[in-house]
């Protein structure tokens, strides 16, 4: 047994004995329909902060093929359901979060089943999104395909090679043939100084761009912030973080490699402190203007905070984040991710709680 196998066995005791576990996971018995969940009572919360201040939530990563994060085994019934309820509060763009990582992947892609032995999809994803996407009438933003190799070395280069193949056939099969496709997702989450990053962002990038016509392209790295810990790890926070002027430096070395072919940033904001937001988000948006990019917020719905990984976060986090967004005048808000941490049938009851306190803050009715 690995040393992150009894890591998490050992947390579990814990949490076990302490009764947090029983506390914190879904109800088994939950159900379907947010209606049934979720009744409205007529009710609605006595704000004592001023509503609407933040920046609204207008587009989800959809995380299918999850890194760290439970699947929910939606159906498409399950999926255009959600669908729906992010209409109901604005979502106008979906983002694929990664079409494939290692060998599991989202649709039948016959480069990545001959080349890395890719298990068979039992749905074609990809294809049920953009259906859905098209009947939304929402954008949505293809992921390119993780192998793993950038995680295991540290070297994003890895990634180029496999997504020459990904991104034509995709295009091809996928892109030109439905109206929804309205971007792409360059999918390396990188932080400062990622070994191979300037290039391989900017030969993925260039290739998406010349396929489709010049579609938009984004990418949404990390601040190495005090939380931006090891997600596998027990630990909440390090000792020693990027200072906003090093983020800057560090950062716009990066932009000036990129942005000819990269059209949006969107930093994801959990792995800052809610004091530090301000500074880092003035900067950020001051080095998206002075490359001509779009800065967008990639608003963290879930608790770096808590011990447990990962729940939906406490309302007021998700607040300060998006007010700090609105303040420093970003383009979009964007979140990782609707489906678990903010839809009303997530199979975390905390996730239909948020969705409410959300619509209620920016009198959504």
């Amino acid at each position: 047994m690995s040393n992150e196998q009894n890591s998490r066995r050992d947390f579990f005791k814990k949490a076990s004995i302490s009764g947090m576990a029983a506390m914190t996971l879904p109800l088994a018995g939950m159900a379907e329909e947010a209606d049934q969940v979720l009744p409205d009572t007529g009710k609605e919360s006595r704000l004592i902060v001023p509503k609407a201040k933040g920046l609204k939530i207008t587009g989800t990563f959809l995380d299918e093929i999850s890194h760290d994060i439970p699947h929910q085994n939606w159906g498409e019934k399950e999926w255009d359901k959600d669908f729906s309820n992010m209409k109901a509060i604005g979502i106008d763009t979906v983002i694929l979060i990664r079409s494939g990582y290692r060998k599991f992947i989202t649709y039948p892609s016959e480069y990545l089943l001959k080349k890395h032995g890719c298990y068979m999809p039992s749905v074609d994803l990809v294809d049920l999104y953009l259906r859905l996407a098209d009947k939304y009438k929402m954008k949505f933003y293809f992921g390119l395909y993780d192998s793993g190799k950038y995680w295991d070395t540290g070297d994003l280069s890895w990634e180029v090679e496999d997504n020459k193949y990904v991104i034509d056939e995709v295009w091809k099969n996928y892109g030109s043939k439905h109206k929804s496709f309205q971007g792409w997702y360059i999918s390396g989450e990188i932080s400062r100084k990622t070994k191979g990053a300037i290039g391989a962002f900017h030969d993925m990038g260039k290739q998406c761009k010349a396929v489709s016509g010049g579609l938009p392209t984004f990418i949404s790295p990390w601040i190495d912030g005090k939380k931006a810990v090891d997600a596998a790890g027990s630990d909440l926070t390090k000792a020693k973080s990027v200072s906003v002027q090093e983020h800057e430096r560090d950062w716009s070395e990066i932009f000036e490699g990129i942005h000819d072919v990269v059209d949006a940033v969107a930093f994801q904001d959990g792995h800052i402190d809610y004091d530090e937001l301000d500074a880092f988000f003035e900067v950020n948006k001051k080095m998206a203007d002075k490359y001509n990019m779009k800065c967008w917020t990639n608003a963290e719905t879930f608790d770096r905070d808590m011990p447990i990984k990962f729940l939906p976060i406490k309302f007021d986090k998700l607040r300060m984040k998006l007010e700090a967004a609105s303040r420093a005048g970003y383009d979009k808000g964007i979140t990782f991710e609707f489906s678990h941490f903010m839809s009303p049938q997530s199979s975390y009851l905390q996730a239909g709680h948020l969705y409410n306190r959300y619509k209620e803050y920016f009198n959504i009715k």
